[in-house]
């Protein structure tokens, strides 16, 4: 039997008593056969539009599929993941205007996702509730290659994890066995690549991992404890360093991220993951003024270096500057550290940095006073400036260590 006859035949049956359990049987055939045999939901969306007549969509949110067979306008597609989303949600969902009937997917008695059928030339109220049996039988098969995704991401996740953590944990790993082991995860690392730190919101894990696959497929992505980590092969271009800050950007609404230089060397992508964290850890502890952009380059950049090969050098450029300051803060209750901050961070203009610490610019004059008798060092002197700004980056990284103790 030819499609074009089998589908005739269950068009056919629809609307005939006798035919219908012979044409459902073929449709389950078909239909499971397309879904162990490993195709894409583009394919059961097909056979499930020509068994009933009329177009189907097949929407699973939570992975982020939207099918619909024949193809149809983007707007309406958006619309019916739209509508099936915010069922899943529990939101109010206005339905979709030309949904003729729906079958929900569903796994113990947890909704999924629902497949739709949708009007057509061919479809009418009439045979709707025998199109029924048919998407219940697709929201099944659905449902069977849903858990097959699931799995294989499960299954890549846990390789993903073992790769980054043997590197998080400092092992020593051959770089050419390194680089092979991510090939076969679909992550090139011929070019380097940058490592990324987040720490999701609450409820968002899925959110950032799902944007770090969107925008840099190949990423490998871990869950440790609180925190995400990744890797994010690059080509060496600055496109794709810029691409990087997008995704940073892009990561803000769900959480706070930190990025690492890019390393060509595969054999420092564990330093670039510990550098990565430092990056998320300095953002978290200081205040609005600092975002991941400025603590992925320049001064910062150099900071960790030193504190990674010479943290003492480090330490000694904090107490030389700024930690007479901490000190007085932590004692009496007072704002110097903060004051100095905004004061550097607007260029040495006293009336700006009342303005925006809401405090007089005589109590300003006053608190420079004391934080140039407390450190040696004039706020208002260039070089002596550069230093304090230094020390502020040493307190903030230093900062990090102390909390974490």
């Amino acid at each position: 039997m030819t499609p074009q006859q089998t589908s005739l035949r269950r068009l056919t049956a629809l609307g005939d008593p006798v035919q219908p359990l012979a044409a459902l049987s073929d449709f389950h055939a078909d239909v499971f056969d397309a879904v162990l045999w490993d195709h894409d939901l583009d394919r059961v969306a097909e056979l499930t539009a020509a068994a009933v007549g009329a177009p189907v969509a097949i929407v699973v949110p939570h992975l982020q599929i939207a099918h619909v067979a024949p193809r149809a306008d983007r707007a309406l597609v958006a619309a019916i993941a739209r509508h099936v989303g915010d069922r899943m949600r529990g939101r109010p969902a206005k339905v979709p205007e030309g949904v003729l009937a729906e079958a929900p997917i569903a796994r113990r008695g947890e909704p999924l996702g629902a497949i739709l059928m949708l009007s057509g030339s061919s479809a009418d109220i009439a045979r709707r509730r025998a199109a029924l049996d048919f998407l219940h039988v697709a929201a099944t098969a659905t449902l069977t290659r849903v858990a097959a995704i699931e799995l294989r991401a499960a299954v890549e996740h846990d390789l993903h994890g073992a790769l980054l953590s043997q590197l998080r944990d400092g092992e020593t790993l051959d770089p050419q066995l390194l680089a092979q082991r991510a090939l076969r995860l679909g992550c090139d690392l011929a070019e380097g690549a940058v490592a990324l730190c987040v720490e999701p919101a609450q409820g968002q894990q899925r959110s950032v991992a799902l944007t770090i696959a969107q925008e840099l497929p190949g990423a490998l992505v871990e869950h440790a404890g609180e925190r995400l980590f990744a890797l994010l092969p690059l080509d060496g271009g600055a496109r794709s360093l810029e691409r990087v800050r997008e995704l940073v950007q892009r990561l803000q609404p769900f959480g706070v991220a930190g990025a690492s230089r890019h390393c060509a060397a595969v054999g420092e992508l564990g330093q670039a993951l510990e550098e990565a964290e430092l990056v998320l850890d300095v953002v978290a502890l200081s205040d609005a003024s600092i975002d991941a952009d400025r603590v992925m380059s320049g001064t910062y950049r150099l900071l960790f270096r030193l504190l990674a090969t010479h943290p003492g050098e480090v330490s000694a450029l904090y107490e030389g500057t700024v930690a007479a300051l901490v000190r007085y803060d932590e004692h009496h209750r007072t704002d110097l550290v903060a004051t100095l901050e905004t004061y550097l961070e607007l260029n040495g203009n006293m009336n700006a940095t009342a303005a925006r610490i809401y405090a007089h610019r005589h109590t300003v004059a006053y608190r420079l006073d004391r934080i140039r008798e407390l450190s040696g060092l004039d706020p208002a002197d260039g070089e002596d400036r550069e230093r304090l700004g230094l020390g502020l980056k040493a307190h903030r990284l230093l900062s990090r260590d102390r909390a974490a103790a």
